[in-house]
């Protein structure tokens, strides 16, 4: 059902429920009663409903609160509009509506404050990659209790079956150590070890790409760590200010760690 109302701003909401509950309007009305409290176009349209539903027994009380709820349930609505933000990489036009990826993901770095947890499928090495995570490694040291997780794709390369699944690992966290993590000070690294598989079938990938902070605010992206993927691909997300979901996504892969679905990458130690 579709109702005049709808049209109406909030504050005109509020206006007409407010002359109504103070008694300044009467049912029925005139169109002309309502004047400088809703749009003049609207005014017959309001007119006609609210006496329909006088005719049909509310009260002026009952259609002003029921005319504030509409209203309240308007704010909200806006205030979950304004908590989500487009984030994008990728060629910008004068009007659009979206936040530069780097940009973003240095803000939830550098604003967080108790836990971090960040899910990539790939991972930059050199400068690029220490770069992204300096901002990060900066605010774990200068937060000594910042505790911060990284969920990445550690795989097998192609047709490469000779190395064992350890060899594998040792070789991403000396990689991880000397050419991606910028600090003495490294965070809790986990993988799937279904990615290291040499048959096909059981094959799997860490392919999501997330941040998630303090439980607070939720980055999901196609965006990688990689500096193409922050500055030059065509990469598109969306930043959640929504706790329940924020929290809902941590708790997803804390989940799988406590089942030992993914687990902890050895011989990086956080000092």
């Amino acid at each position: 059902m579709t109702s005049i109302f709808h049209q109406l701003s909030r504050p005109a909401l509020e206006n007409l429920a407010d002359v109504l509950a103070r008694q300044y309007l009467q049912l029925p009305c005139s169109p002309a009663a309502l004047v400088h409290t809703v749009p003049s176009a609207l005014m017959p349209q309001i007119a006609a409903e609210l006496n329909q539903l006088k005719q049909q027994g509310m009260q002026e009380q009952n259609l002003a609160y029921m005319l504030r709820l509409l209203a309240q349930e308007r704010q909200q609505s806006q205030a979950q509009r304004n908590a989500i933000d487009l984030v994008w990489t990728g060629e910008e036009f004068l009007g659009t509506e979206s936040r530069d990826t780097r940009i973003v993901v240095k803000e939830l770095f550098s604003n967080a404050q108790k836990n971090v947890l960040i899910s990539s499928y790939a991972l930059d090495t050199g400068n690029k990659a220490r770069d992204l995570f300096e901002p990060l490694a900066q605010q774990m040291t200068n937060n000594p209790t910042l505790q911060v997780r990284l969920f990445v794709n550690i795989s097998r390369p192609y047709r490469q079956n000779k190395k064992s699944d350890a060899t594998l690992i040792r070789e991403f966290a000396e990689t991880f150590r000397n050419k991606i993590w910028p600090s003495s000070r490294f965070p809790e690294v986990f993988y799937d070890p279904r990615a290291l598989s040499k048959d096909i079938f059981p094959r799997a990938c860490l392919h999501a790409k997330c941040v998630v902070v303090d439980d607070e605010r939720l980055l999901i992206t196609s965006a990688n760590f990689t500096e193409a993927a922050h500055q030059r691909n065509i990469e598109a997300g969306v930043l959640l200010a929504d706790p329940i979901i924020a929290k809902a996504m941590r708790s997803q892969f804390e989940m799988l760690v406590e089942r030992k679905i993914l687990c902890r990458v050895p011989g990086i130690i956080d000092h």
